[in-house]
């Protein structure tokens, strides 16, 4: 039962072909084969997804009506409350650091009756860097290649979907953090327009988070399927009283023209791409054309270099108060990404920064003028292959190299709109490709059907058995 789509699960659930305990139980199994030899999973909570399965079934026997997730099993970042259990930010300073309540897309997928089975790793504090290294849990291993990165930060739950051991994981992302894992693993993912699901950002205290960690910072799914996805995209959007920012926004707007138009970018801001990821994006731009959809390669994107400034100015600046003490807690090595990129990147003053949020503004303008023209942008998620774990983290050069690769995520997150990242096959070396389809604001549902046709047509990948 591993080897099912949640989709699948759910169903099999609610029509009583298979009981949700068969399938915690089988997850379960997977994850005790699988999970030693890739480290994804690092609190496993199988007695209280035990539990919760015997509830499901209860419910079911008794003629209760039963959620569109019912019996799905699924992982959680390390950073993400689940109630009862350590949320640790894999630093061994926060190993007691008990929830008091579910985060609110925890506890939406629990009511759709998803079944949390355990959290996932991450790097330390999401800050260590883009691999999933994590100072209490260790490396995290790509199944497809143990000597590439599995990506991150939401690299746990990638792995977790694409070895079977979960059918959903629960990430965030901020500038390519679940794109980038699902991409390394060879699974899909969601980032949601800005606003579009729930969250509180009060991670640590009562406090709210600066402006960088209050706007780019969006929970998102993993999954083998864009159905899968389309399913927790229903689960997870909407307002809650908790989070002022969210947008009680139409799940799916109205009807484009026919021919949708699509500008393809494969490569952004002219920086280089390598060849296998090009090719990706050609595939991808092929499998829209036989659907119907008007394909048009563009120059670039709107102002991507500016963008990519600003997103490392106001994420130094932000850092920059409490980075003596936070650094303090990414144990030894831990601090280089982030150190390597506010020397690249320094800190703005006071005025700089109000120069800045003006920028952000129109930078914003520039991207959704350029979607008014063309509803759907498809491009590169990294514009390499999986590269070597740690690369960012190791000088100057590394950093800026992953820094260049991700820049599609990172300014997408910057300004804030949608993207689907979808597998597209396996290069030369048989690592997983992907792209992304980026969207209008609000239009999570257009990159949901193109990311879908590119399915379609080019297949899917996982779940597979890790290749060590």
């Amino acid at each position: 039962m591993w080897n099912l789509s949640a989709t699948a699960i759910a169903a099999a659930v609610r029509s009583g072909e298979v009981s949700a305990r068969e399938v915690v139980d089988a997850h379960l199994a997977r994850i005790a084969e699988v999970n030693p030899r890739v480290n994804a999973v690092t609190q496993l909570l199988a007695d209280r997804a035990r539990a919760a399965a015997r509830e499901t079934d209860r419910a079911r026997a008794a003629g209760e009506p039963l959620g569109p997730l019912a019996g799905v099993p699924f992982t959680v970042k390390e950073c993400t409350r689940i109630e009862g259990v350590p949320t640790t930010f894999g630093t061994p300073r926060f190993r007691e650091l008990v929830a008091p309540a579910d985060a609110v897309p925890v506890a939406r997928l629990r009511a759709a009756g998803a079944i949390p089975i355990g959290h996932s790793n991450m790097p330390t504090l999401i800050l260590a860097g883009m691999h999933t290294r994590s100072e209490l849990y260790g490396d995290t291993r790509n199944p497809w290649d143990a000597a590439r990165t599995p990506g991150g930060t939401s690299g746990g739950d990638g792995v977790a979907v694409a070895t079977g051991m979960a059918a959903l994981g629960l990430g965030n992302d901020s500038g390519g953090s679940v794109r980038i894992p699902a991409t390394f693993c060879g699974v899909a993912a969601l980032k949601p327009t800005t606003g579009r699901f729930a969250a509180d950002q009060r991670m640590l205290g009562p406090d709210d988070p600066g402006p960088a960690s209050q706007v780019l910072v969006t929970d998102g799914p993993l999954a083998r399927t864009v159905a899968d996805l389309r399913l927790a995209y229903e689960t997870l959007a909407g307002p809650d009283p908790r989070d002022p920012r969210a947008v009680p926004a139409p799940l799916y707007g109205e009807p484009l023209d026919s021919r949708l138009r699509v500008a393809v970018v494969a490569d952004p801001g002219g920086h280089g791409v390598h060849p296998s990821v090009r090719r990706a994006v050609e595939g991808a731009a092929e499998a829209l054309r036989d659907a119907g959809y008007q394909v048009d390669e563009v120059p670039d994107v709107p102002r991507l270099d500016e963008a990519l400034k600003a997103y490392h100015q106001l994420t130094s600046t932000e850092f920059a108060p409490s980075w003596p003490a936070v650094r303090q807690l990414l144990g030894e090595g831990g601090d280089r990404f982030i150190e390597l990129t506010m020397r690249h990147n320094p800190p703005v003053d006071a005025a700089g920064l109000i120069r800045l949020m003006g920028t952000w503004m129109s930078i914003r303008r520039s991207w959704t003028e350029f979607l008014d023209a063309y509803p759907l942008l498809l491009g590169p998620v990294f514009t390499e292959p999986p590269v070597e774990p740690g690369l960012e983290s190791r000088d100057q050069a590394g950093r800026d190299r992953v820094a260049s690769a991700m820049r599609l995520c990172s300014v997408t997150s910057f300004v804030g709109v949608p993207a689907v990242a979808v597998p597209t096959g396996l290069d030369a070396e048989g690592l997983p490709t992907g792209v992304q389809l980026i969207g209008r604001p609000f239009r999570e549902d257009l990159c949901l059907a193109a990311a879908q046709h590119v399915e379609d047509r080019l297949g899917t990948l996982t779940p597979i058995d890790p290749l060590m």
